[in-house]
Order: structure tokens, then sequence, then C-alpha cells
């Protein structure tokens, strides 16, 4: 059974949590005794199976001079900027200290979740670590996305997070400068956007049916200061000619105009007619600027285009991309396989240590960029492949020798893994190591963790040895938030 204890004090910002370890007697679970003594026991199964965000922070200690406050605020209808704090960041009225008690028990929970599942399959064995946490606290965000619609006095041109549902038909728009996590860069160009929203002629795109074209920004910054902006643009039938008079608009107001005090390294504009819309489905264009930002990160200088994935909060991903490399064990006769890699950090960053590493992205940019990345930083021994994982990884495991040991990677999006990936994996006699970091340890998750650990079942199609988990570590990534990464070791 896993237990959890505590050994680092709270004040070091780099482990809230300490080693985890397995109990072979069943029903022993020492963390009520071990549970630093401030931790509230209303905390115990308050989270519901699998699932941070059914984590109320309203029920910690710190937070009880708040509950009749909260009743009252809710009866007179809280201030749209708290109303979205609460919704947006939900654990911003706690210090970083109380948020980590919060997370210190959802992740008790998911682990306990996690190993009901896997010990019916003897998938589990060995420790559990605790999560590590973010030194940089506040304004953490490279990368945030602002929204264009009605704001609560009924103005359509506001940039900002939504507030409310489509379903119930009651969303409005409501400015975000105030949010903990968003930096004043990224609020700075949101609101020179709505400036330009405001003096436009052309009316913001709120329903594709309805008409409009402006549509959401994207701001995207690095720890240089470097400042990329995208904007969606609903062509609605607009000719060529039109277009080009709303690019040059909105370059000079950037340029030239009231958002020059932004300065701002590139502005893009993309022509969508869908929610979300790829680079190859509708090119970025680049209006002014360089065409990429770029990050140091672990040594190695990272090329970003805009339609890129990369984590949003840069000192967290170092810390991920640390961990991962530690539990990997990747050494010099060892091929690295770095599934759904993004701009190609993982694999990059443990390059120097591997025989070999090749990287599989879906976004053709991202497999460009981490071209550039390998070439600039004289990395020779990486592939990049740009395709569905499930279509190409299969391909490349063919090709390898079952006698070279193979370590993979996969960091998915949250609904996890496609199901020939995971039979891909399982069914390689040379993956002896995979390392699965996850956003959303539930869900498709579950799922994946199961298939790759339960017995081999032809109905699946699943013939190779059974992985058992080793090792896992939580990495907070999102301060203010209930979100928190996951990371992996499973062998075999």
């Amino acid at each position: 059974m896993v237990g959890i204890k505590r050994r680092v004090l709270m004040h070091n910002p780099r482990l809230f949590l300490s080693r985890v370890g397995f109990f072979s007697k069943s029903g022993l679970l020492p963390w009520y005794t071990t549970n630093p003594p401030d931790l509230s026991q209303s905390f115990l199964g308050r989270a519901h199976k699998g699932d941070f965000t059914s984590v109320r922070v309203k029920k910690h200690p710190s937070r009880q001079k708040y509950q009749k406050k909260q009743k009252h605020f809710r009866s007179l209808e809280d201030s749209w900027q708290e109303r979205l704090a609460d919704v947006v960041t939900p654990l911003w009225r706690l210090s970083y200290e109380e948020q980590l008690q919060v997370k210190f028990e959802a992740q008790k929970k998911i682990i306990q979740s996690l190993e009901s599942y896997l010990r019916v399959l003897h998938g589990v064995s060995g420790r559990v670590a605790a999560p590590h946490s973010e030194p940089i606290v506040n304004g953490y965000r490279n990368k945030s996305t602002f929204s264009v619609n009605r704001s609560p006095d009924g103005n359509p041109k506001t940039v900002g997070y939504y507030l409310g549902t489509w379903k119930d038909g009651n969303i409005v728009c409501v400015p975000c400068s105030h949010l903990k996590n968003i930096p004043e860069k990224h609020s700075q160009v949101a609101q020179n956007y709505e400036v330009f929203l405001r003096q436009s002629s052309v009316e913001p795109c709120l329903l594709f049916h309805e008409g409009g074209h402006w549509r959401e920004l994207t701001v995207r910054t690095n720890s240089q200061g470097h400042t990329m902006a995208i904007i969606t643009f609903h062509p609605q039938g607009l000719s060529q000619e039109e277009l080009c008079v709303q690019k040059v608009t909105l370059r000079d107001f950037f340029t030239k105009g009231p958002g020059a005090v932004c300065e701002l390294t590139s502005l893009y504009f993309q022509e969508s007619t869908m929610t979300r819309c790829s680079h190859e489905q509708s090119p970025y264009q680049l209006l002014f600027g360089e065409p990429h930002i770029f990050e140091d990160l672990l040594g190695l200088k990272i090329r970003i285009s805009p339609d890129a994935f990369f984590q949003i909060n840069t000192a967290g991903a170092e810390l991920l991309y640390q961990t991962i490399g530690e539990l990997s064990g990747v050494d010099s006769n060892t091929i690295l396989l770095d599934i759904c890699c993004g701009t190609g950090v993982i694999g990059l960053s443990l390059a120097q240590r591997a025989s070999q590493v090749l990287g599989i992205e879906l976004v053709e940019q991202a497999v460009e960029d981490a071209r550039w990345t390998a070439a600039f930083n004289g990395v020779t021994n990486c592939e990049f492949h740009a395709g569905r994982a499930e279509k190409i990884l299969p391909q490349l495991l063919k090709l390898q020798k079952d006698e070279k040991l193979t370590v993979a990677v996969v960091n998915p999006a949250r609904a996890g893994l496609h199901y020939q990936v995971v039979q891909a994996i399982r069914n390689c006699r040379a993956i002896h190591t995979l390392v699965f970091v996850s956003c959303k340890p539930h869900g498709g998750s579950t799922r994946n963790f199961i298939e790759l650990c339960c017995p081999p079942n032809s109905a699946k199609k699943l013939f190779g040895e059974p992985f058992v988990l080793r090792e896992a570590v939580p990495v907070d990534l999102f301060p203010h938030t209930p979100h928190c990464d996951l990371v992996l070791l499973f062998t075999r």
C-alpha cells in the first residue's frame, strides 16, 4: 500500500512532499501519523477520485475566516474580477505554502486511486516520489490566449477570459490583468488589443454564423522579454484587398500607434474559419518582426514557432525536464524515443547521454524548430519525425534491434496516448523503461496506465511483457491553480 510522508519543510521551494514508500501490509496507511502537524484533517478524502479540480480551497483552515464572507459575496455577486480569479486560479487567496498543502492532499488521492487499479494487476512496486514545486509563483506564464466577447456591461469589443457557459447562454468576457499567473507584458498587449478593437470600424467575431472578424489574441514571451503576438481573424468572405487593409491597420497600430508601447518582437495574423487552426490549415502570416521566439533552457537555445507547443512555465519546464532525465536512466547504450516531443527539448536535453534520440511530433512547425535547435546547438544524434505517433512509432520500432535498450518518454495531451501508441510501446521488447508525463493523470491516462501494466491480452493486441510502476513524481508548473503534472516511471 502506498504511503506518503513529509520530510522536507514547506519553506523549501523545490520539494513539498518527500519520498513515498510502499508498504507490504494491506491496509497500512501511515498518512495520518506522518502528515505535517499544521495540515488540516478536513482535507483527507476531500478530493474526488482522480480529479484535482474538485479540491475545495474554502475548506482549508486558513480560509475559515473567508467562509461567511464567501456566502455573503455570492449573495451579492462577487466582483467580476474575483469571480474570474476563483475560476481560473482557484487557489489565489492562499499563500503558496498553503497551496502546496492543498496539492499534497490532492496528489495523495490521485496516487491512492492509481494504486488501487495497478495493485490488482501486480503493476505497482517500488516507491512514489513527491511533488517538486515551482519557485516562480506569480506571472509565470510564457503563453496566454485571450478571447474577445461581450463584457458584463455589454461591450462586444472586450478582451479577456470567459465566465459562464455557452450551454447556459451567459458567457461574458472579463479583463484578466489581475490574475496572478498572467505576466504584465501579456496584460499590456491584451489591453492594447482591446484599444485597437474599440477604435476599429470592423466588428469582432463572437459567433461564426453571426459575422464579424476580429477574434482571439495569443501572446508568447521569453525570459529575455521578447514578445510575440498572434491575432486570429475570420475573413467572412472579404476580398484580398479588404484583408490587406485590415492587416496594415493592425500592423500600424502596433508599430506606429498606441500599441507601439508593447514593443512587440513580432506580430502574426492568421485567417481562421475554425475554433483552432494549425499553420498547415491556415498559415500564420508575419506582419512584422522576427519569425520566431527563442528561449535558453538547460544549456540549449530553443527555437519556438507560433504554432509550436512549449511548456507555459519556463522555470517549471526546466525542473520537469530535469526530473525526466533523472528517472529515465538514459546512457550511451540507450536509444531515447521522445513521443509527442513538441519542440524536442526533452530529447535534445538528454542527447549527450544517449546513443540516439528519435522524436515524434504532430505539429510540423514544432518539428522544424526541433531540427533547427539540434543543428544550432551542434546536436548530431537526433532525428525528428512529423506526423501522428500511432502511425510513425510502429514503423520506427520495426527498424530497432531488440538487443538495443530503448527508453521511451511520452508527454501526450490531456486525452492521453492513442491506443495504437500504447500497443506499439507494449509490444516492443526493446523498450525496458517508459517515462510517462501526464497533465491529467485520470481519464484517458488511467486507461493508458492499465493497458501498460495489465497481463498480455490478445483481444487488445497487447502481447509484450507488462510494465510495472516504479516511481511517480508530481511537478507543480501551475501555481494558483489545482493542476499539477505527474511524471511516472514504468519499467519491465
